[in-house]
């Protein structure tokens, strides 16, 4: 007589998702290996003030800037690719990351810390469609408050409550990484929209 074994065996299933990512399934919540790219938006970014975010990689500056319609027709290094991932948690916010062309090569947005310091800075090369779930080019897309849905902040994945934002230096208003001091805290430094400009419309917020 054959005598079955009572044994018991854990088995996770599995499933393929979009862009053939592998996607297990535990008892708590669905996780993924890995970010795979879902989509890729173009636009401007803009400050509190309405100006632009340039980046000037001979110069290692991005800076937000008073720029004019004809600029930003023509104009390098202000064209930004938004690469959205899907996600598993969209309470953490959509995970993004940023590229821009200035003469005719790509650089993306990365955190790097320098003495001590956590700098936002832009490397020469092509974002990855797949990536591992953590990354220093990565940031979690937040809207701004609930009563300013049109405007977004953007959190550094590998760092919790420090988001993108600028500060004054000089007459520029630089790129930076800033704390929050507290989670309810409201910074309008890191307010930031995003425009595109339709050739039949003119700037549109999307």
């Amino acid at each position: 007589m054959l005598k079955m074994s009572t044994e018991e065996i854990l088995v996770r299933t599995v499933k393929l998702g979009k862009n053939f990512c592998l996607y297990f399934v535990d008892d708590d919540e669905l996780e993924c290996d890995a970010l795979c790219k879902e989509k890729t938006l173009h636009r401007f970014l803009r400050n509190v003030n309405s100006q632009l975010l340039v980046v000037r990689p001979d110069l290692n500056l991005a800076a937000f800037e008073d720029v004019t319609d004809q600029e930003m027709r023509c104009g390098q290094g202000m064209h930004f690719t938004i690469h959205c991932y899907k996600t598993t948690t969209p309470s953490a916010g959509m995970p993004v990351a940023f590229s821009v062309r200035v003469e005719d090569k790509s650089y993306y947005m990365c955190c790097e810390k320098e003495c001590g310091e956590m700098l936002v800075r832009f490397r020469e090369g092509e974002v990855p469609k797949e990536m591992p779930g953590e990354s220093n080019i990565i940031f979690f897309k937040r809207t701004f408050t609930s009563c300013c849905s049109g405007a977004f902040k953007f959190e550094y994945s590998l760092e919790e409550g420090m988001f993108l934002a600028f500060e004054q230096e000089g007459y520029l208003r630089k790129l930076i990484l800033k704390k929050l001091s507290r989670k309810d805290e409201v910074d309008e430094t890191m307010k930031i929209t995003l425009s595109k400009l339709s050739q039949s419309e003119g700037l549109k917020l999307s």
